[in-house]
């Protein structure tokens, strides 16, 4: 039988998608959009982003960009909160948005006789909301009950303190959603001001997957937002240099009445376009991902049986990324388990990998790639990675090739560029002792 790897070299290149199978077309107005069919089954996915997030939030209010992407679809002037949703829900179809960091995305599916409304309700959501009043409150309601919980949650908070530690300087250290306090000053008015001057074609993307040919998707898309300007639409904020710590900072967070409590621990990453990412990637699989978690995983929850869970995590994006170690533990373990980790950090940053355990991620990374693009989903969100990060068409189709080339010493040298034992940022959340 075959290896992975092998089984995927011998495969028809066409299987995975590429420049002769995807349509890209740059709108009047600078909205890009990228197509690639599949008559396989009747649906069509969209996908896509814009170039808003929460890097706009003022900080005394912040939440403001994540607020009025969840309020997009609570009314427009062409369509109220109800007729949007009987229109979806007739024919089946759905449609969300999600406000981050750098950009805000949207998503949804329809069947392809359906795609114009798809298309009809998404334009009218993005270019013309009307944010009623009464809809507002109770969507505020909501985000506020998310935030509650949000601050009872270890690992959230965990998650978030570490980001305070690591990002104190810069602006990843805001939490996208906001907090309870910035979000209550959050008025009507703010949405609309909001909307008007971030909300815009410069930098969107639109992705369209399934059962539709190039030329009609696009066709569609140029009909609904290709004559949509907006000439206040600001340039995304530069981002600050991060300030790498002097020394390993912990910080703990007492979260009273619970049994288990949630630590990450770590520092920076590259960011998803450095030249060093796949290494980095690579090299994070084996120290906590493949198998049973990897060698985080394996010292710190099936030898030392400390942790629920024990993993390791590469979060990489258009900005500078984080690499972290998290584990899940009852209060009296926390301390071995954070010396049983930086252990971990500090023998991965002095030894390279085994051949074994670099052979065997590659052909993880490589024999999950075409598992990953499955779905008309899956390829959607795999062609909006590509525009984003200026992978170029062809990614998916040299991916195996990329994955294979990285070495033993370039893991090691990666790793050592990014992680050092001395300097970790460490936050603790729970009920300690």
């Amino acid at each position: 039988m075959p290896s992975t790897s092998a089984a995927l070299s011998s495969a028809p290149r066409n299987s995975l998608p590429g420049v002769d199978d995807i349509t890209r077309v740059e709108l009047s107005n600078g909205i890009v959009v990228l197509v690639r069919p599949n008559f396989n089954s009747p649906s069509v996915v969209l996908n896509g982003y814009l170039q808003v997030g929460s890097l706009f939030d003022p900080e005394e209010k912040l939440g403001l960009a994540s607020f009025t992407a969840d309020a997009l679809l609570l009314g427009t002037r062409s369509f109220d909160f109800n007729t949007i949703y009987e229109r979806l829900e007739s024919v089946a179809a759905s449609l969300s948005f999600d406000g981050g960091t750098h950009v805000t995305g949207f998503g949804g599916r329809s069947l392809a006789e359906d795609f114009d409304l798809l298309c009809t309700l998404l334009a009218s959501a993005l270019r013309e909301p009307t944010f009623p009043a009464d809809r507002v409150e109770r969507k505020r309601a909501q985000v506020l009950t998310g935030l509650v919980l949000r601050s009872q949650d270890t690992a959230e908070m965990a998650s978030l303190t570490f980001d305070e530690i690591l990002f104190a300087h810069h602006p990843y250290r805001f939490p996208e959603e906001g907090t309870i306090e910035t979000v209550q000053r959050i008025a009507v008015e703010d949405l609309i001001e909001f909307h008007r001057r971030h909300y815009g074609p410069r930098g969107m993307v639109v992705v369209v997957v399934g059962a539709i040919e190039p030329s009609q998707a696009v066709a569609m898309i140029s009909k609904h937002l290709a004559d949509w300007q907006n000439p206040e639409q600001p340039s995304p904020p530069e981002l600050p240099p991060v300030r790498p710590l002097s020394e390993t900072t912990r910080r703990n967070v007492f979260i009273p009445g619970k049994s288990q409590v949630d630590l990450v621990i770590g520092s920076f990453g590259p960011s998803r376009t450095a030249p060093e990412y796949l290494s980095a990637a690579i090299g994070n699989n084996i120290l906590g991902q493949f198998g049973l978690m990897g060698r985080i995983g394996d010292a710190v929850r099936e030898k030392a049986g400390l942790a629920y869970y024990a993993h390791s995590n590469l979060s990489s994006g258009i900005g500078p990324g984080s690499w972290t170690a998290a584990a899940g533990v009852a209060p009296e373990n926390v301390q071995r388990a954070i010396e049983i980790i930086c252990r971990e950090i500090e023998r991965f940053v002095q030894e390279k990998v085994s051949e074994e355990e670099l052979h065997d991620s590659q052909a993880n990374f490589i024999g999950r790639l075409p598992l990953s693009l499955e779905t008309n989903m899956g390829v959607a969100q795999a062609l909006a990675n590509l525009e984003r990060y200026g992978l170029g068409l062809n990614y998916y189709r040299e991916y195996a090739e990329r994955v294979r080339a990285v070495t033993r010493e370039q893991v090691l040298e990666t790793a050592q560029k990014y992680l050092d034992p001395n300097r970790l940022a460490i936050a603790i959340a729970g009920t300690l002792e």
